[in-house]
C-alpha cells in the first residue's frame, strides 16, 4: 500500500498537462486532466494527516490573531524552567530560537520546539541496516516528566510507523504525533512529547507526575523519518492552536556535537547561550 501511495502521489502531477483544455476541446487533455482523480484517492487514504494538516494551517491563521504578539525569547517570562525529558547524552537535531534552526517556526505552535535523538562518536544514529526501529541508539530510551504537572492529554493507540529511508516519512499513519503525552504544568505552560512507543506510557489521563519521573519510552509513532523524541512547551493544550513557548532548561549541560555534520549536512548559525540549539549534545547535570 505504501509504495502505491507513493505512485499515487507522483501520477497525480499528470494532470498538469490537462491544463490546456482550459483553451482547448482537443480530447487529449480531458484524459490527462482524469489524472487529478489520483490526487483525491491520495487524500482519502490519507484522510486523518490531511485533517491534521488543515488544522495546523487554521492554526497558523489563528493564533497570531489570538496571541498578540506571540512570545519569543525576549518577551516570554517563564514560570517553569524544566529538565531535559530523558536520561544521558542527547543531540538536538531539530529546534532553535531563531528561525534559521527552528523546527517549524511557521507552526506556531511548534516554533520552539526540539527533536532529539542519539548520536555516537562518528555521528550516526544507528547501527544495522536502519530498517528496523530498534536498529536506532535511542529507540526504546526511558523519557520522564521535564517538571512536576498533571497529564491532561494521552494517546496510545498509533503503531510505529515504517522507516522508510532517506529521511521520508511514512503516509500510512494516524496521528502526526502518534503516541503523545501532554502535561500541564503551571497556567498556561504545557509539554507535549510525542512519537512515543507503543503500550510503553506507563502514566495517565488526570495522573500527577514529579519531574524526572518515568512516563514513557523514545518511539517511531507519526509522522518521523527515524526514532525521535519530539518535545516542545505551548501555552494550551491544544497541539493546533497553542503558541508555542522559547523552553527554559535548568541544571542542563550543552555543548556542541562532535561529528554532527555527518549526520545533518545544513549549515549551523551561531549559538545563542541562553537555549538549546540544532548541533548541540546536552543532558541533565
Amino acid at each position: 500500500m505504501r509504495r502505491a501511495l507513493q505512485f499515487i502521489k507522483a501520477v497525480k502531477y499528470l494532470g498538469l498537462l490537462g491544463l490546456p483544455m482550459l483553451i482547448s476541446d482537443w480530447y487529449i487533455w480531458k484524459l490527462f486532466w482524469l489524472f487529478w482523480l489520483f490526487g483525491i484517492l491520495e487524500v482519502l487514504l490519507t484522510f486523518p494527516v490531511t485533517m491534521q494538516s488543515l488544522c495546523q494551517l487554521a492554526g497558523m491563521i489563528y493564533t497570531p490573531i489570538k496571541y498578540r504578539p506571540l512570545p519569543d525569547k525576549d518577551n516570554f517570562i517563564p514560570k517553569i524552567k524544566y529538565s531535559l525529558p530523558f536520561k544521558g547524552s542527547w543531540v538536538a537535531v531539530n529546534g532553535g530560537t531563531a528561525k534559521e534552526t527552528s523546527h517549524s517556526w511557521s507552526i506556531n505552535s511548534q516554533r520552539y520546539a526540539y527533536d532529539f535523538i542519539i548520536l555516537n562518536e562518528e555521528g550516526k544514529s544507528l547501527s544495522g541496516s536502519g530498517t528496523s526501529v530498534s536498529d536506532y541508539f535511542c529507540y526504546g530510551k526511558e523519557l520522564l516528566a521535564p517538571a512536576d504537572g498533571v497529564v491532561v492529554e494521552v494517546k496510545t493507540d498509533c503503531k510505529d510507523s515504517i522507516v522508510m529511508g532517506n529521511g521520508k516519512a511514512d503516509p500510512l499513519i494516524k496521528d502526526i504525533r502518534g503516541n503523545y503525552i501532554i502535561i500541564r504544568h503551571a497556567d498556561n505552560e504545557y509539554s507535549c512529547l510525542a512519537h512515543l512507543k507503543p503500550e510503553s506510557i506507563v502514566i495517565s489521563k488526570g495522573q500527577h507526575v514529579k519531574r524526572s519521573q518515568l512516563i514513557a519510552l523514545c518511539g517511531n509513532s507519526g509522522n518521523t523519518s527515524e526514532p525521535h523524541l519530539h518535545f516542545q512547551v505551548q501555552n494550551g493544550n491544544s497541539f493546533f492552536t497553542s503558541a508555542g513557548l522559547p523552553i527554559h532548561f535548568e541544571n542542563i549541560e550543552a555543548i556542541s556535537c562532535p561529528n554532527y555534520s555527518k549526520y545533518d549536512k545544513r549549515p549551523l548559525n551561531d549559538i545563542d547561550t541562553d537555549f538549546i540549539s540544532r548541533g548541540q549534545s546536552v543532558n541533565n547535570i
